[in-house]
């Protein structure tokens, strides 16, 4: 007789707690704007997010690894038809129209892929040190990454990558390798750096690789080295190389106030609305900034804003404390639930959702650059909400079936 665990609340919980507070947020910033329709709809999406964690916890894992590939295909197919017959919006071929709703393929192509990922990682004919198999691996995150920066959308593109070097560390591949592998293309993708630099990375990865394969422990020099480059080169030839918008990403990000009116407008706007948000907030629907439409793209991506504003110190606190919550517990999963499918799974789901976390928030504090990533389970967009509902019920899933997963 096979023994089952019950539903998992120390993760349902902060779910729930995030999933209102996203709710709330969002009624805040469309409230009296006329655009309350957005609301309703984000709320039909939460409830579709629902019935689409509840399909999923009743679903067989085995069902769900073997499906995977499909899933992936499916997947592919759908940010191609996006290119295809997408809508174009704010210069951005991502979304398709589905009725009344806006659909983004590319939240749902990053959960299937890794799924595809985890099960090559999790098979027992895999072996990650194999070149072949390796760059199997890699091919998998980067033929979705690259239809999405077609479209372009640069954000969804960096966070489609977070999960790469995770995922293959934990499958057993050199940490050091890797690392110069994956950082140099993530610089390239936001715009820090140009093609020739990645080249130049490129040749030094090779070097670095074949030299361990003669055996010299070069990786961790290869590291410090390629650190060194790329000061370096980026100290000499960083005026010439970057294109005018590249400049100025990195000129308004160190000094907003160079172009407050243009570019450095949405850092300052949001600093302004976080800070005079104190302790205890405004109170809900009493942010100024929120209600009289000062913060830019106050529902999507600077939704946080709308939160520390209303709620303050406190409410901002008590949201990451939800985050810290949901990911210590998908954490802890990962080590406690012995399986190679299922660790490899929770691991990329872990840093899909941090990164998105780190950087949403990380830009409207002004620590990063602002990229246009939504912040999981608060920003409005029904895709991004059902996409993280259906993983956080693929991990309650693995927990309900915890002591069924040694096969």
């Amino acid at each position: 007789m096979t023994k089952q665990h019950g539903v998992d609340y120390w993760l349902l919980g902060p779910l729930a707690g995030l999933v209102v507070f996203g709710l709330m947020a969002v009624y805040s910033a469309t409230n009296g704007s006329g655009d309350m329709a957005l609301f309703y709809r984000q709320l039909t999406w939460a409830l579709v997010g629902v019935l689409a964690m509840v399909f999923v916890y009743y679903n067989d894992v085995r069902v769900i690894k073997d499906g995977s590939y499909i899933f992936y295909i499916l997947g592919m197919l759908m940010l191609v038809a996006v290119l295809i017959f997408g809508r174009k919006i704010a210069g951005q071929t991502s979304w398709v129209r589905i009725g009344f709703f806006s659909f983004q393929p590319s939240e749902i192509a990053k959960m299937v892929t890794i799924l595809a990922l985890a099960r090559f990682l999790s098979d027992d004919e895999t072996d990650i040190h194999s070149l072949p198999h390796l760059l199997t691996a890699l091919a998998i995150p980067l033929f979705p990454a690259l239809l999405i920066m077609l479209q372009p959308d640069m954000g969804t593109t960096l966070t489609a990558l977070s999960f790469i070097a995770p995922m293959i560390i934990m499958a057993g591949f050199d940490i050091y390798i890797l690392m110069i592998l994956v950082i140099p293309l993530i610089l390239l993708l936001t715009g820090f750096f140009s093609v020739w630099f990645v080249v130049g990375l490129s040749v030094l990865l090779l070097t670095v690789m074949i030299a361990q394969k003669q055996g010299f422990r070069l990786h961790q020099l290869g590291v410090v080295g390629s650190g060194l480059a790329a000061g370096l080169f980026m100290h000499r030839f960083a005026g010439e190389i970057l294109k005018p918008h590249q400049m100025k990403r990195i000129q308004t990000f160190l000094d907003p106030m160079s172009d407050p009116q243009g570019a450095g407008y949405n850092a300052l706007q949001a600093k302004i609305a976080i800070s005079s948000g104190g302790l205890f907030g405004k109170g809900f629907l009493e942010g100024t900034q929120t209600q009289l439409r000062f913060i830019p793209a106050q529902w999507t991506d600077f939704i946080f804003c709308v939160i520390a504003e209303e709620f303050g110190f406190i409410g901002s606190a008590i949201l990451i404390l939800l985050f810290a919550a949901l990911t210590l517990r998908l954490i802890w999963a990962i080590f406690s639930i012995k399986n190679r499918f299922v660790e490899l799974t929770l691991a990329g789901f872990v840093s899909l959702l941090l990164i998105h976390v780190i950087i949403n928030i990380g830009m409207t504090l002004g620590l990063i650059p602002v990229i246009g990533v939504p912040l999981p389970f608060i920003s409005y967009g029904g895709s991004s909400l059902v996409g993280n509902m259906i993983m956080v019920g693929l991990a309650l899933n693995f927990f309900h079936n915890k002591r069924n997963l040694g096969y």
